[in-house]
């Protein structure tokens, strides 16, 4: 059997739409909320949906002058591991999200950058959770002192591109935002992408 080309498929989503009908707060924290909705299905039958509410973040492809990548590696609790990963940070409320990325990068490597672009928006995981990360190239970087907060503990440190893929081939990286990012330089070096300029 033969699957249909993205062109043979049904125009639009109304045949795919879940509409919420009712629902509730199950647990809330510092940044994320729990919900629980009770959706009609296209169907016309009921389902509950959980999901986590986010305030959505921002991260940094920080280019060095050597061409080399910025990255930190720090300690993520829920799986009990150092991960390599570019810098990054969640919004505050009603933050610019290049605000939010500019003191990031600063906060957390003592760069700033003189140019900046957005690269894309991604959703890490879109089955529980409205969370969204918008990815910024940023070059021109002038190094200065860090600003962690008191709970924060990181490395910084530069690798080449090639060492980057290469660890996420290996499976040494496995934070999404890294990957997608690792993989889009990579394009963007070989004239394939643009990012869209913003300063």
């Amino acid at each position: 059997m033969t699957e249909k080309f993205f062109e043979d498929l049904p125009a639009g989503d109304k045949h795919l739409r879940e509409e919420r009908l009712s629902g509730e707060d199950i647990y809330g924290g510092i940044f994320l909320n729990m919900k629980r909705d009770t959706v009609s299905l296209p169907n016309g039958e009921q389902a509950i949906r959980e999901y986590l509410t986010h305030p959505g973040a921002v991260a940094i492809v920080a280019l060095l002058e050597d061409g080399r990548v910025l990255l930190e590696r720090q300690y993520r609790y829920p799986i009990a591991k150092a991960c390599i990963e570019i810098p990054a940070g969640k919004l505050d409320p009603k933050e610019d999200h290049l605000v939010c990325a500019k003191r990031e990068l600063e906060e957390e490597t003592g760069y700033t950058a003189k140019k900046w672009s957005l690269i894309r928006r991604i959703h890490p995981v879109i089955s529980y959770s409205t969370e969204f990360i918008d990815i910024y190239l940023a070059e021109d970087l002038v190094p200065g002192k860090s600003h962690l907060d008191e709970e924060e503990f990181l490395d910084v440190f530069a690798a080449p591109l090639e060492q980057l893929i290469g660890w996420v081939e290996a499976g040494e990286i496995t934070d999404v935002k890294t990957t997608i990012s690792t993989y889009w330089l990579d394009r963007y070096r070989r004239g394939l992408v643009k990012p869209t300029l913003i300063l």
